[in-house]
């Protein structure tokens, strides 16, 4: 039997050691937000954070999470980074199909953490690890720029002398 801390709160779970956590969060707790992608740790969509840093939740067993916090897309809004990397990812319209949207969000929102001006490579690589099968790298790349200065990027439409 395991508790553990995910959202902030304690959630029991008896379930087998080497479970992955990704199962445990989606089939065991009822949190649908984090997804199923590879299931190898190559496409990001399953990444959460523990204890603040980027994991691949589908190769984590239960057992290697132990007495640390979880964060999962369902409360990283709540936290300064996630919020401001979710409402650029509106403003810039980042999502196409949506599949991989959860897991390029907890790793922008990571980065920002750790890095809150990141650079072009920075930026490329904290989310090399995220596959977006519709290819909405460039809008990912704008949305975590606007969520690190609070600014809009790209291109701007002026009609009649005022910007839309």
């Amino acid at each position: 039997m395991y508790t553990l801390r995910i959202n902030g709160e304690d959630h029991p779970a008896d379930v087998p050691p080497d479970m992955p956590l990704l199962w445990v969060l989606r089939d065991i707790i009822g949190l649908t937000g984090t997804k199923f992608g590879c299931g190898i740790a190559q496409c990001g969509a399953c990444t959460v954070h523990v204890d603040g840093q980027p994991v691949r939740s589908c190769q984590l067993p239960v057992s290697a999470v132990g007495d640390r916090a979880v964060t999962t897309i369902e409360a990283i809004g709540e936290t300064s980074e996630g919020a401001k990397v979710q409402q650029a990812w509106l403003a810039v319209d980042v999502v196409q199909c949506g599949y991989c949207q959860s897991g390029q969000i907890m790793s922008a929102a990571a980065l920002l953490k750790r890095t809150p001006s990141p650079t072009d490579h920075d930026i490329d690589a904290a989310m090399s690890g995220n596959i977006c099968r519709c290819g909405t790298y460039v809008r990912i790349r704008e949305a975590i720029k606007q969520a690190a200065t609070g600014k809009p990027f790209g291109l701007q439409v002026v009609v009649d002398g005022s910007s839309t």
